[in-house]
């Protein structure tokens, strides 16, 4: 696949964990989250896929993401770093993804946000 083509597939699979119909949905995030699903928040606090069921879902807050980059670390294994804009709590954070291919879908494996002043 081109650059610019998988530049594209991981760009719409970032967004998609960012939209509020599927951050509001544990079913829906089940579909994206790896298994072994790990992520460090901007929080400090460490998540791991078994915490995002029926009881925590993630908040419904309005994003936008920008510089955004890929790295493909092996045929089935491609990171993502990008800044994200929070429009509802006016937060800047920046942001790194590994997502890895199995069984011919790509899962998010590994998520890090790192609370930003804005000037990078």
């Amino acid at each position: 696949m081109e650059k610019e083509n998988l530049t594209q597939t991981f760009y719409n699979l970032e967004c998609s964990h960012l939209k509020s119909e599927i951050r509001t949905s544990a079913k829906e995030l089940s579909n994206i989250l790896a298994d072994d699903y790990v992520e460090f928040g901007s929080s400090g606090r460490v998540w791991k896929r078994k915490d995002y069921n029926n009881n925590h879902v993630l908040s419904p807050d309005v994003f936008e993401i920008s510089h955004f980059h890929i790295d493909v670390l092996s045929p089935d294994c491609v990171l993502t770093t990008y800044h994200l804009m929070n429009h509802t709590a006016e937060k800047k954070t920046l942001r790194s993804s590994i997502w890895r291919k199995r069984e011919e879908k790509w899962r998010l494996f590994f998520h890090q946000g790192t609370v930003s002043n804005g000037d990078q």
